[in-house]
C-alpha cells in the first residue's frame, strides 16, 4: 500500500484534524422540528429491544467470517488509521464497535487476498468518517446539515483530483491533509488504485459522487423540514446508500467486469436493486439507534408512518415488505442474467455475497444495533 509522507503529523495542516471543514455549522435544527406521526413517546415505544435477524426479512445466509482474517484486517486497519491520525483516541471505542474487519470479511468472501480486504476496509472506514464528521449532526463529531455542500465538494476532490496550475495543485494536495475525513479518502483511494484498473477506479469515483448527492439531498430536507413521500425517500436512498462498497466487488475478488458490460442497463439495474435492498436493511436495523439520538431522523419506517398516518410498528412492518419485494426482484433478475454469462454470474454472485454479508454484520453487531419490540 502507498505510504503517506509524515502522515502521523499531517493533522497540523489544519486547525481540526477530526471534524469536517464546516465553519457554517449552527445549532441543531432538529430541536425545533415537529415530530412525525407515531406513538406519543418514540423513545419509550422502542425501549424493549431484541437482537438477531428482523423477523420476516428476506435474506440469504452469509459465508461465515474467518476469525483469523477478521483479526488481521482489524490490526492493519487500526495501524492505517493511527498512521494517518484519523481520529482521536476517544473514538477508539467506535472503531472497535463498528467491527470494520468483520464487516469486510463477511461482505467479500471471495476476496483475492488480505491486502484487498484491507483496502475495502479503508474505503468503508473513510466513507463512515466523512458521513459522521460532515453530515450526521447527532454523532457529535462536527457534522451539520447547514453548509454541507462545501465540505462534501472538497471530500469528492480527495478521490477525484484537482487539475490546474502547479500552485493550485500544490495547495490542493496540502488541503487534502487538513483533516481526518479528507486524509482517509485520499489515501484509501491511492491504495485502491494500486490494484484496481482505471475503469474500476473511475466507477468508484462516480459512485462516491452519487453518495455525496444523496447526502446533500438528505441534509436539504432536514434543514427545510421537508417531509418526503415514500417514493421520494426511496429515490434519495438510491443515491445515499452502499453503492460505493458494492462498486468494488470485482476488484476485491481479483478480476474486472468490463465497462462495456457493467454499463448495460440490466447490469445497472441489478446493481441498483442490490444496493437499495441492503440500504433498507440499514434503515431497519438502525431504526431504534436513530430514534434514541434524534426522534425525527429520516428512515423508511418514519417516512411510511408520516405518509400513511399510521403507527411506527405498522410502518416498520410495511418497510420490511418493501425490502422483501426489492430483494426478490434482485434475486430473480440476477438469476436470469447469470445464466447468460459466467462473468456476469460471477459479478452477480459478488453482489449477492456483499448483501448477505452486510445483513449478517447488521444482525449480529449488538454494539450498534437492536430491534424494536414489534413482534
Amino acid at each position: 500500500m502507498s505510504a503517506p509522507p509524515n502522515a502521523a503529523s499531517s493533522s497540523t495542516a489544519g486547525p481540526n484534524p477530526t471534524a469536517g471543514p464546516n465553519p457554517t455549522a449552527g445549532p441543531n435544527p432538529t430541536a425545533s422540528r415537529p415530530l412525525l406521526p407515531g406513538p406519543p413517546s418514540l423513545a419509550n415505544s422502542v425501549r424493549a429491544r431484541r437482537t438477531g435477524a428482523v423477523p420476516g426479512l428476506r435474506y440469504r445466509p452469509a459465508t461465515p467470517a474467518d476469525p483469523a482474517k477478521v483479526e488481521e484486517v482489524d490490526r492493519r486497519l487500526e495501524a492505517w488509521a493511527r498512521g494517518l491520525d484519523l481520529f482521536p483516541s476517544a473514538w477508539n471505542g467506535d472503531f472497535a464497535g463498528f467491527q470494520f474487519g468483520r464487516a469486510v470479511v463477511l461482505q467479500h468472501p471471495g476476496a483475492l487476498d488480505l491486502e484487498r480486504l484491507t483496502v475495502a476496509g479503508e474505503l468503508l472506514l473513510a466513507e463512515n468518517l466523512v458521513d459522521n464528521c460532515y453530515c450526521e449532526e447527532d454523532e457529535g463529531k462536527g457534522g451539520s446539515h447547514r453548509g454541507l455542500g462545501g465540505p462534501i465538494l472538497l471530500a469528492q476532490s480527495a478521490i477525484d483530483p484537482h487539475h490546474g496550475t502547479p500552485e493550485s495543485e500544490e495547495q490542493w494536495r496540502l488541503g487534502m491533509q487538513a483533516d481526518g475525513p479528507l486524509r482517509s479518502y485520499h489515501w484509501a483511494m491511492k491504495d485502491y488504485a494500486e490494484f484496481a484498473t482505471p475503469s474500476q477506479t473511475g466507477r468508484f469515483v462516480h459512485d462516491i459522487a452519487r453518495l455525496h448527492l444523496g447526502y446533500l439531498a438528505e441534509a436539504a430536507w432536514a434543514e427545510t423540514r421537508y417531509r418526503p413521500k415514500v417514493w421520494e425517500y426511496l429515490v434519495m436512498r438510491q443515491f445515499n446508500n452502499f453503492r460505493p462498497c458494492l462498486s468494488i466487488v470485482d476488484a476485491v475478488d481479483g478480476y474486472e467486469l468490463p465497462e462495456v458490460v457493467y454499463a448495460r442497463p440490466e447490469i445497472q439495474r441489478i446493481t441498483a436493486l442490490a444496493c437499495n435492498a441492503t440500504t433498507i436493511v440499514n434503515d431497519l436495523y438502525s431504526f431504534t439507534r436513530e430514534l434514541a439520538s434524534d426522534p425525527t431522523h429520516l428512515n423508511l419506517p418514519q417516512v411510511v408512518a408520516a405518509n400513511e398516518r399510521c403507527g411506527l410498528r405498522a410502518a416498520y412492518l410495511e418497510s420490511v415488505e418493501i425490502h422483501n419485494r426489492i430483494m426478490a426482484s434482485f434475486e430473480e433478475e440476477s438469476a436470469l442474467l447469470s445464466a447468460t454469462s459466467p462473468l456476469v454470474e460471477r459479478y452477480a454472485r459478488g453482489l449477492s455475497d456483499w448483501v448477505a454479508g452486510n445483513h449478517e454484520w447488521h444482525a449480529t453487531n449488538t454494539h450498534r444495533y437492536h430491534l424494536p419490540n414489534y413482534w
